[in-house]
């Protein structure tokens, strides 16, 4: 009978032994997802970090109503790196966030011209300035700075 006992002990025991063994490969296993998550974590804000280094600029581009500021801003959020474009109707301004290492700021002055307006570094490109409606065909002579 005591021979049983014992037995059982061992038995007790070594399932012991192996519950406590798995336990502890357990939390190792967790502790070491835990430092990886973190590591990960870390690279993400370095990512969002360089995005809120954006460059921006502000510069003249004639024009003289709405639909004219939305033909402005579209051409100018087309441009690759472009993060915003807002025109101001009555200041004859844009203010434009992007990303320097995608474009830069001659190529968002191109892309307006492109699209028929004058900046106050690249004259439009004429055709698309004659194709532009009526309201939109602003004087050439218009004061942007």
């Amino acid at each position: 009978m005591n021979f049983l006992k014992s037995k059982q002990m061992n038995k007790l025991g070594l399932n012991l032994s192996k519950t406590v063994l798995l336990s502890m490969v357990f939390i190792a296993a967790l502790g070491l997802t835990s430092c990886k998550n973190d590591t990960k974590k870390e690279s993400e804000s370095t990512e969002m970090s360089s995005d809120m280094a954006a460059n921006t600029i502000t510069f003249g581009v004639r024009g003289n109503c709405n639909m004219c500021k939305k033909t402005i801003e579209k051409a100018a959020n087309s441009v690759a790196g472009v993060k915003n474009a807002n025109w101001d109707v009555d200041e004859k301004k844009i203010e434009v966030s992007f990303d320097g290492s995608e474009t830069d700021a001659m190529a968002i002055h191109k892309a307006i011209a492109a699209s028929g307006y004058d900046t106050d570094k690249v004259a439009s490109n004429e055709a698309a300035y004659n194709d532009l409606p009526g309201c939109c065909q602003y004087d050439h002579a218009m004061k942007i700075d």
